[in-house]
């Protein structure tokens, strides 16, 4: 059984673009690459043939894994998202109990995840901390430094 992923329409449709890029750009220029290679002679001794086949069957496997990925693919509504409690898109702002230093979130997909965009993959040990609490809820939550306590002081779409 596939493992459902839920995305925004901003993300289903970067994906999308990302996957028709592939198909209808990368796939005809490693072809490409592929037959000009196979013009240059024997095959046997052809680094740019075998190079141009390892492209092509990297470049099929992430066509595979992102038509896998859009198959399993749940656009959410996110005007009905619940901010009660920390869910999947919404933004959370956490307090590090510790530095005091305060930032916020966008839970999202492992798909949409972008740390420079603070947009926090759900599989991350933070983001998976922070589920289901609700504000003014304290949480530790392990990181790789140790074990770090949050408030969470908002919940927003």
């Amino acid at each position: 059984m596939s493992k459902i992923s839920y995305l925004t329409e901003e993300g289903y449709t970067r994906l999308k673009a990302e996957l028709d890029d592939f198909i209808s750009v990368k796939r005809p220029a490693i072809s490409q690459q592929i037959a000009d290679a196979r013009d240059k002679g024997d095959l046997s001794e052809n680094a740019e043939y075998d190079a141009a086949k390892e492209a092509q069957g990297m470049l099929e496997m992430k066509i595979s894994q992102l038509q896998q990925s859009l198959r399993n693919s749940r656009i959410l509504d996110e005007t009905k998202l619940d901010t009660s409690k920390v869910q999947i898109l919404n933004k959370v702002e956490i307090k590090n109990l510790k530095t005091n230093a305060k930032m916020e979130y966008t839970i999202v997909s492992e798909a949409e995840s972008d740390l420079k965009l603070m947009k926090l993959s759900i599989s991350t040990p933070i983001a998976a901390g922070l589920l289901g609490k609700k504000v003014g809820d304290k949480v530790d939550i392990k990181v790789p430094s140790g074990i770090m306590t949050f408030e969470i002081t908002k919940i927003s779409i």
